[in-house]
């Protein structure tokens, strides 16, 4: 928790280092910019000539940096162009780089005209290989060293006079966080409201809904405005930006489809996203369907419908029971908006776990049934074709594209141009999004696929919401809708969610 850190990134990705490293290179030049307009060459004479305007110097450290090129392509390319610039330029506008590595050999690196731009060379006990890429062609010094801890400093470029040994210092576990403790304190005591909270990547845990930006924004507002284009919150993008959404567009095959990540995996997305939602609509613009096929040994069985409590706005979770009728009504409503005529409101319909419903499986009768009742599949399929420019979206998970492509034929995954995907077989990734891109993807991490992205979007799915944040949604429709909100809750609970089951999520007696 140093206070002079902007961004910390723990078991990073290269995505998210890019990033960073393009962030840094439009500091570069907005700060260029300054200079241009203050008439100034240096950090020092801009400081003298705007000392209103802080402008602090900049250190990049970048531990591993040979991560950026264990690969040549589009990361590795522009990494060396971002990193040679840096180098090159950024001393003179106040920022600085600092690379580590255990080795510099491999296939890929970072280009020797680069490492030439950097005066100040650190070399412990290497290879000559590495000595010479490190220091220089004629100094191997570096390979000498035996004892632990020895190094060589070299502020000379790596020439052969400018060795200096020294001996690296020890700093005990204890004392260091005494020291950093001791910095944070100062920082705190001199500049209480000077440091902003740094953005923090850590890449071996999922997310928090709870610090997702756009919903706490959506949650201190006091008045909901329907927006144009609801946006679901799924999870933080692997770069400097905003928080990854799905953006639902009354656009035809506008519906979104997830595959893989387990049962929590897609259970979280859907539980972020109905959140997400709900908060952008008042409770009488926007409906939600919702088939759950959680397994009911599963932990988490019935969390949809817990959570479902805290909201005003209808939800109703179907059943087979009764899954043919309200989809025959649904696919009415739809057919009568494209007429003009139908209910006002968003509709979302979602399943989770498709492949758990064989009655959304759409058969072939070759024109021999006789029977000529519409199933519920052909009610499903008519909603997902024709809602999505009338405000009705579906969104869809399923745990294989094995399994959804027996519930969904090839038509059918047409209308279903949003996508997120888990890690799964490069031959699946092909057929769902033409890239083995998906096959790469490790724990925590998932790809989001939309039309309007160049190439998929890699992000980490938020973890399931704690109890702290539905509590203060719970709260938060309370006070805007009073005593109507308890109302509409008291009406709907026994209708929405039929289990009653409210362990582990807040509702009014709580």
């Amino acid at each position: 928790r140093l206070p002079h850190a902007q961004v910390v990134s723990v078991e990073s990705e290269r995505e998210f280092g890019l990033s960073v490293l393009q962030r840094l290179d439009l500091e570069l030049r907005n700060r260029g910019e300054a200079y241009r307009l203050s008439g100034v060459n240096s950090l020092a004479e801009y400081r003298e000539k705007n000392p209103e305007q802080p402008m602090p110097r900049i250190v990049l450290l970048v531990d591993e940096f040979q991560e950026f090129f264990i690969e040549d392509d589009r990361i590795a390319q522009e990494a060396g162009l971002l990193l040679d610039r840096l180098v090159r330029q950024g001393r003179a506008f106040g920022v600085h780089v600092v690379l580590g590595s255990q080795t510099l050999g491999g296939a890929y690196a970072l280009a020797r005209s680069t490492m030439d731009q950097m005066g100040v060379r650190i070399a412990l006990q290497c290879s000559e290989a590495d000595a010479q890429l490190i220091l220089s062609k004629d100094n191997t010094a570096a390979r000498l060293l035996t004892r632990p801890g020895e190094a060589i400093y070299n502020a000379a470029g790596g020439a052969v006079e400018g060795n200096d040994l020294f001996q690296i210092v020890w700093l005990d576990d204890n004392k260091r966080e005494e020291l950093l403790q001791k910095i944070r304190h100062q920082a705190d005591a001199q500049f209480p409201d000077r440091f902003p909270t740094p953005i923090i990547f850590e890449g071996t845990t999922r997310p928090l809904l709870d610090e997702c930006q756009p919903l706490q924004q959506q949650l201190a507002q006091t008045e909901i405005i329907a927006p144009k284009a609801p946006v679901a919150w799924v999870g933080d993008p692997i770069a400097i930006k905003p928080a990854t959404g799905v953006t639902f567009r009354p656009i035809g095959g506008n519906n979104l489809l997830i595959i893989g990540g387990g049962e929590e995996g897609s259970l979280s997305l859907f539980v972020s996203s109905l959140l997400s939602l709900a908060l952008q609509y008042p409770q009488d613009q926007a409906r939600f369907y919702i088939l759950d096929g959680t397994p009911e040994d599963d932990p988490n069985s019935g969390l949809l419908g817990r959570i479902s409590r805290v909201l005003p706005h209808n939800i109703y979770f179907l059943d087979r029971a009764n899954l043919a009728e309200v989809l025959s009504e649904l696919a009415s409503e739809v057919a009568a908006r494209h007429k003009g005529q139908g209910r006002i409101g968003k509709v979302f319909v979602m399943v989770n776990g498709i492949q758990r419903f064989r009655d959304l499986r759409k058969e072939e009768d070759f024109g021999f049934r006789r029977d000529k009742t519409v199933s519920a599949a052909d009610h499903f399929s008519s909603i997902t074709k024709d809602g999505p420019p009338v405000g009705v979206w579906t969104l869809v998970s399923a745990d294989t594209y094995t399994n959804v492509s027996r519930i969904l034929d090839r038509n059918a995954l047409r209308d279903y141009t949003l996508r997120i995907l888990f890690q799964m077989s490069a031959n699946d990734s092909a057929n769902l999004i033409d890239s083995p891109a998906a096959s790469r993807l490790g724990r925590h991490r998932a790809l989001l696929i939309t039309d309007e992205l160049a190439q998929p979007e890699k992000f980490r799915p938020y973890e399931l919401p704690t109890r702290e944040l539905i509590i203060s949604i719970r709260n938060k429709w309370e006070a805007l809708t009073e005593n109507s909100s308890s109302e509409s809750n008291s009406e709907g609970n026994s209708e929405r969610n039929p289990e009653g089951n409210s362990e582990g999520i807040p509702d009014q007696s709580t």
